[in-house]
């Protein structure tokens, strides 16, 4: 039993170890043998695109949205605007309609979503009204290059890419410690898919900006999101989802850590399924390099909640061993550090790091809670200080 005990310990710890540091390191390592590999570009491409909006009661900042998409620089003549209203309640939809009134010249539709189900939903309905080769997808608190679109269009440079994602940039990490915590791990994050375009394909975009060809577009569950779901969708099927780092969105991180924690829970609410969402993911022959890249950024790291506590429960039952009673000490002082950025709200920057983590661990138990509970929805209440 306790050498039992001892593998599954270990076998959790790896899978903790692989997701935080593991996997990067590999990245960093696979990024030196695939140095030559660069993202193709064709310009030339000026097909014709839709940019769709999804909006739920963003009257403070629709507005500016509105004037940020029409600044696009796109050839007006292929490009066109349609903002689904998610059955918003403000004056989000009065501020939509005033503007294409005010601005007759631009190619602009405001589609309203009778029953809220979220922003998957909005999208499902209000793609039907899409003509156009190429859908761009944007949230209405996300601010456009004036190049992005352009830039999403000419990383299309062959057929077999389906899904293009941008560059989501936080424009406040210096505002509060809860925003440059956010404002660190992403950009670490993008390093990674950076990578994995590279090699293949990315595991997963954001919701800021990504692109998919409208032939292509996949209808999901409400309470599935497309930004995670496609790129898996379409590797499955032999296709690319890419990540251009030209094609930039600004946003706003949450700068208190409960609008933060808010945003993780919601980003969780699929994370059960999401460890495995395909058993063909596991297929290295059809899928290549994507199983690789979906166990070590995807699925070890939906597993780090139950990992996390079958790590402290059977470093408790080995305590007695001198090794694993170090390995305890330094859990508890681990967690305890946490703590103390808890209550004490610092500004040292290695119990902020410390207490960041945790906060995204307990994020996880609190979506596995809401998913055993039914208590996971497809939509959310916004996190005010990311307007």
């Amino acid at each position: 039993m306790f050498i039992a005990i001892q593998i599954v310990f270990w076998i959790c710890a790896f899978f903790i170890f692989w997701a935080m540091v593991g996997y990067p390191v590999s990245l960093k390592v696979l990024s030196k043998i695939f140095r030559k590999r660069e993202l193709k570009k064709d310009y030339s491409r000026l097909p014709t695109v839709t940019v769709m909006v999804v909006a739920h009661n963003e009257e403070k900042v629709i507005r500016e949205k509105l004037e940020n998409i029409c600044e696009l620089d796109y050839p007006r003549d292929k490009i066109s605007f349609l903002i689904s209203s998610d059955n918003s309640t403000d004056a989000t939809n009065e501020i939509t309609e005033a503007f294409i009134a005010e601005h007759p010249e631009v190619d602009m539709r405001l589609f309203c979503v009778k029953e809220r189900k979220g922003k998957t939903n909005a999208q499902n309905e209000a793609q039907r009204e899409v003509t156009t080769e190429f859908l761009v997808m944007t949230d209405a608190n996300a601010m456009l290059d004036k190049n992005s679109v352009k830039e999403l269009m000419a990383a299309f440079a062959t057929e077999d890419v389906s899904y293009v994602t941008g560059r989501l940039t936080y424009v406040n990490p210096g505002d509060s410690m809860t925003a440059s915590s956010e404002s660190g791990y992403w950009d670490s994050d993008l390093r990674s898919r950076e990578i994995e375009s590279r090699i293949q394909t990315i595991t997963a975009g954001n919701g800021a900006l990504y692109a998919c060809r409208n032939s292509e577009y996949i209808y999901l569950d409400p309470i599935r999101c497309h930004d995670g779901n496609m790129p898996m969708h379409y590797a499955i099927h032999g296709k690319k989802a890419l990540y251009n780092k030209d094609a930039v969105a600004y946003e706003k991180a949450g700068e208190v850590d409960e609008d933060e924690y808010k945003r993780k829970v919601r980003m969780c609410r699929g994370i059960l399924r999401a460890i495995l969402p395909d058993i063909r993911i596991l297929n290295v022959f059809r899928c290549k390099w994507y199983s690789y890249f979906y166990f070590g950024h995807r699925t070890c790291r939906y597993l780090l909640w139950i990992n996390h506590l079958l790590v402290y429960v059977l470093n408790a039952l080995l305590v007695l061993h001198p090794v694993y009673f170090v390995l305890f000490v330094l859990q508890n002082l681990f967690y305890f550090c946490a703590l103390l950025q808890l209550i004490f709200k610092t500004k040292n920057k290695v119990l902020r790091m410390i207490f960041y983590y945790c906060m995204t661990v307990v994020a996880q138990w609190n979506g596995v809670f809401n998913i055993l509970t039914g208590k996971a929805k497809p939509f959310w209440e916004k996190a005010e200080t990311t307007r």
